[in-house]
């Protein structure tokens, strides 16, 4: 099994996509990047902590690539918009890979090259993983819990 971090705004939205594409075995969400030790949401809110809201993407690679995955991260986010998502503006909410090895951290800057070709104006960052804070319980499997759909990560094909 292979794991990466994907933060594009609100994580119950990136999670609920991941959840359902081929490959994966485990999704969590929570925290990651920042300099506060074992965050809460409410300190993540604040946007205070450095941590932006991230899903944890566990999948097995004999089923599918972390190219797949980045497609589809790329595919139902607004990868353009700084700042935020959608109408969830501020630091925790912005466009993220966090890699976990070399590998990933060259496709992910050969897909920058793409989409900047393409003519987008890509906001993404691209950071090394690290610390992984787990999300309180009331946050994993949120849409999935609602048996509801996100407000504002729809799925558009641009690959």
């Amino acid at each position: 099994m292979e794991k990466v971090y994907f933060a594009s705004g609100c994580f119950w939205g990136t999670e609920y996509h991941f959840m359902k594409a081929k490959g994966v075995v485990a999704t969590t969400v929570g925290y990651m990047g920042g300099q506060t030790f074992a965050p809460t949401y409410k300190e993540v809110c604040t946007g205070m902590t450095g941590h932006v809201e991230v899903v944890e993407v566990t999948f097995n690679p004999e089923i599918t690539t972390f190219e797949f995955l980045l497609r589809l991260y790329y595919e139902t986010h607004d990868f353009e918009q700084v700042g935020g998502q959608g109408p969830d503006i501020g630091e925790q909410y912005q466009s993220v890979v966090f890699y976990v090895n070399e590998n990933q951290r060259l496709i992910v800057e050969k897909y920058i090259r793409i989409l900047t070709d393409k003519g987008y104006r890509v906001a993404t960052q691209l950071r090394p993983a690290s610390e992984f804070w787990e999300a309180e319980d009331y946050h994993q499997e949120y849409y999935h819990k609602k048996n509801g759909i996100p407000y504002c990560h729809t799925h558009k094909k641009i690959f």
